[in-house]
């Protein structure tokens, strides 16, 4: 099966699966070619963009991420609540990713608290 068959739902779990086993390249094909990352205040655009953000500030630290919630806000927007757990400063965050879907690839990710 290839990313454009899988439903928004099962890619935001494949993404969610692959983040915890930092597969970067994994992770980056599950992105359109010019899908927008935004975390940490700052805005990446394309794949290039977000290998760097994976292989850069989103490897920073060793962290599990637990899902709490998922809501279907539109068929092809899902808003994922969660809390990361790690060795970075405060040791836990409860974040938000905004995930939108098209083509069966994200399109956008808005990572924040």
């Amino acid at each position: 099966m290839t990313n454009a068959a899988i439903a928004p739902a099962a890619l935001i779990r494949r993404y969610f699966e692959l983040d915890a086993d930092r597969d970067i390249d994994a992770i980056v094909a599950l992105f359109s070619a010019d899908a927008t990352v935004v975390d940490e205040g700052q805005t990446r655009h394309g794949v290039a963009q977000i290998r760097a953000w994976q292989i850069g500030p989103a490897s920073k630290y060793t962290y599990t991420t637990q899902i709490l919630d998922t809501v279907a806000l539109e068929p092809d927007r899902y808003v994922v609540t969660g809390r990361l757990t790690g060795d970075f400063p405060g040791g836990s965050a409860d974040l938000k990713w905004d995930f939108t879907v098209a083509g069966g690839r994200i399109a956008r990710l808005v990572i924040a608290p």
